[in-house]
């Protein structure tokens, strides 16, 4: 018998204003304590909100698959299973481990230097769009062999990718997809006469090491490309921004934290993880049920789709003390801001990388920071990705 939905707060709102941008942490309590594992009519899928059922269910590929189908393009590498996955994901797992990131740090040093210099001198400055956007599409973008000039375009396709609909009607959800639709064509576009170049003057990149690239003796298509450079290009920068936006925000909410940070640089580290933790940047995963499987009484039948609140298992007071207090140096912190597993994020020792610099660099430079008075808060409209589209915020410089 499925166990429907209590007190459901629809996804559709969870981002429109900042009293539902917070208020998805009290539903998500609400769900953990009355209907932890229960079947949303409305969405037609299994939300899952404890944080041993969403670990064993990522853990599970043999029951629990990625694979969905693709609306336009080639899949990428998180709606596969395995072998293809394991084989895609083995091409480029090696410019993303820590060793091969390190050779990249001088780049990323130098990237936010100047951001930040460049906020300097200014009365109120936009922590999003002058530093927690440009410096990971910047990056990303050397990574893959792009031009950064097109960060314009970057952005917008990255952003409708990931964004959810204005209000809950089919009129604003077919506005959506027709965007969304337009937005995957000219990205593919671009890759396309990208690759085309590359394929004829190769350089060190990730886009020059795919096209050489075989599985089995056969090379990968543009389509397969493609995706993983769509994939690549969204992901690389919309995690590090979030990641960077909701830690700042979380800091600034307790005002000593920013200090205590200053004073106690080891605890950057630990303050990002908690920031993973707290408001993550991804909120929910999905997956498939590839057979029966009774979890807690529930019956989850093949081909149900299940989705994981990533946002409701990092709050969960079974699993993290004082769960709704962002503790700048809570350890151990064994979120699953990252997924786990086969899935677990390729670009999280990038994105952490990333913020530790941004973080050490901007408590060296300025002695203060914080929220102005007359802030409003402007969410990223999206149920699934977390983080503000703008934070416009105050800094005294040392």
């Amino acid at each position: 018998m499925k166990q429907k939905t209590v007190g459901f707060f629809s996804r559709h709102t969870f981002s429109t204003s900042e009293e539902n941008w917070n208020g998805r942490f009290e539903w998500y309590e609400k769900m953990r304590k009355a209907s932890p594992i229960t079947y949303n009519e409305e969405e037609k899928c299994w939300d899952i909100f404890l944080y041993e059922d969403i670990e064993a269910i990522i853990k599970n590929k043999e029951i629990f698959s990625s694979q969905r189908p693709v609306q336009q393009g080639e899949p990428n590498i998180l709606s596969l299973d395995p072998p293809r996955h394991t084989q895609l994901r083995s091409l480029v797992s090696k410019a993303f481990t820590p060793r091969e990131l390190n050779l990249w740090k001088p780049r990323i040093e130098q990237i936010t230097e100047n951001l930040i210099d460049d906020m300097k001198g200014k009365a109120t400055f936009d922590l999003i769009k002058d530093l927690a956007y440009p410096l990971p599409v910047m990056v990303i973008a050397d990574i893959l062999g792009v031009p950064e000039e097109d960060m314009g375009d970057f952005k917008r396709w990255s952003d409708l990718l990931v964004a959810g609909p204005e209000d809950p009607t089919e009129e604003a959800l077919q506005r959506l997809q027709k965007l969304r639709t337009q937005s995957i064509t000219e990205m593919d576009t671009y890759f396309e006469e990208i690759i085309k170049y590359k394929r004829t003057h190769p350089k060190e990149d990730i886009i020059s090491i795919l096209i050489d690239a075989e599985i089995e003796g056969q090379k990968l298509t543009d389509g397969e490309i493609v995706s993983f450079c769509r994939l690549l290009l969204a992901a690389g920068n919309e995690t590090t921004t979030n990641l960077i936006g909701n830690t700042m925000y979380g800091l600034l909410e307790e005002p000593s934290h920013y200090q205590e940070l200053q004073q106690n640089p080891e605890y950057i580290t630990l303050a990002i993880e908690e920031g993973l933790r707290y408001r993550s940047p991804v909120q929910a995963l999905h997956r498939i049920a590839k057979e029966d499987k009774e979890i807690k009484g529930q019956n989850i039948r093949k081909g149900d789709s299940v989705t994981l609140w990533i946002g409701s298992a990092n709050r969960d007071e079974n699993k993290f003390e004082n769960a709704n207090h962002f503790i700048i140096n809570r350890k151990p912190n064994p979120h699953l801001s990252f997924g786990k597993g086969i899935h677990f994020c390729l670009g999280a020792p990038l994105a952490r990388m990333e913020g530790q610099i941004a973080f050490e660099q901007l408590t060296k430079k300025f002695s203060k920071i914080c929220i102005p008075h007359n802030f409003e808060l402007l969410p990223i409209q999206s149920a699934f990705v977390f983080g503000l589209k703008e934070f416009p915020l105050e800094g005294q410089e040392n």
